[in-house]
């Protein structure tokens, strides 16, 4: 296993990270804690979870994970999504990521948080707020590192450009959808990240599954795909990222390598990214996800993958989670 540089930071991250977004729901209990132990047997030390994944019981289970182990593993979490029907147990004010924090310490059994993570944008709280609150849990030992998420260009640049100005703790990271079936990062939140030194953690590295070419189409979900758990994420399954996942397929079987292990092993050649979160509901599927970190391609090939999926540069993104 490689490591990288987490952005401009001193902090080291595996480049292929645990999404633990499955855990609770989609992997049970013993399930998800078997895919822990394996990923850092396998070198894995970045595990990303947030605090409203299955409704918090992600965090819970990792926290279990991890006993014993705490100190192996960079740990990441997020909070400023919806958590309840109150009107403020959501966005990034002081008063719901003290308490979100606390609670996400409880459930991960520790006392400090390696990367903390706004989940998306807040357009009722003012930066200044929000990035001090988080510069706070930093001095206080709580937070090593903060990151954003769902964020645009201009929202990150924005908040960069205060922590510079008032003397605050700065986002090393942003996460955002990043795949093949997904380029529109690299229109303006690639080259901004590029010239601040902010590392980018993709999601939906195989744009929720359908990159593997397990889906045949939008009607027939395999069972145990996020699509059969799911059924609000048929809606990005589209005839067109089916047939680039029928063509990944094909050039995947001519490299000697799955469309998985081919769609990741892309990701790892952006010099922008620090990281690439794989999730898994078995320890197996985690297994052949590894398979990407050894995938040599001659840049001819590259450059065909690249003419593929240029389309995607341009249009909506694959995904993006934004408060109502």
């Amino acid at each position: 296993m490689q490591f990288r540089r987490l952005g401009n930071s001193g902090l080291k991250v595996s480049e292929m990270g645990l999404g633990t977004n499955a855990f609770g729901k989609r992997a049970d209990q013993d399930t998800s804690i078997r895919i822990v132990h394996h990923a850092i047997e396998q070198g894995i030390n970045f595990i990303d979870t947030a605090n409203i994944y299955a409704q918090t019981e992600s965090e819970r289970i990792i926290g279990l994970a991890l006993e014993g182990r705490r100190h192996e593993v960079v740990l990441a979490t997020k909070a400023g999504l919806v958590r309840g029907k109150g009107p403020n147990e959501r966005g990034s004010s002081r008063y719901h990521l003290q308490r979100e924090l606390e609670d996400s310490l409880r459930r991960l059994k520790t006392d400090y948080v390696d990367l903390y993570q706004i989940h998306t944008f807040d357009p009722d709280t003012p930066l200044e707020e929000t990035l001090r609150t988080l510069d706070d849990m930093v001095r206080a030992g709580k937070v090593r590192y903060i990151g954003a998420s769902n964020y645009a260009a201009w929202e990150l640049m924005k908040a960069l450009g205060i922590s510079d100005r008032l003397g605050l703790n700065r986002f090393v990271s942003t996460q955002t959808s990043y795949s093949l079936a997904d380029r529109t990062p690299e229109q303006e939140l690639v080259p901004m990240c590029l010239d601040q030194g902010v590392g980018i953690i993709p999601y939906f590295p195989l744009a929720g599954g359908i990159l593997t070419g397990k889906y045949g189409s939008a009607d027939a979900a395999p069972e145990g795909s996020r699509a059969a758990t799911d059924p609000s994420f048929s809606r990005f399954i589209a005839e067109d990222k089916l047939a680039l996942a029928r063509a990944v397929g094909s050039m995947a079987e001519q490299a000697g390598c799955t469309p998985s292990a081919l769609s990741l092993a892309w990701l790892l050649q952006q010099p922008v990214v620090s990281t690439v979160i794989v999730g898994a509901t078995r320890v197996e599927q985690l297994t052949d996800n590894l398979q990407s970190l050894s995938v040599t391609l001659e840049p001819q090939q590259w450059q065909a993958l690249d003419e593929l999926s240029r389309p995607y540069r341009y249009g909506e993104p694959f995904a993006v989670y934004r408060l109502p």
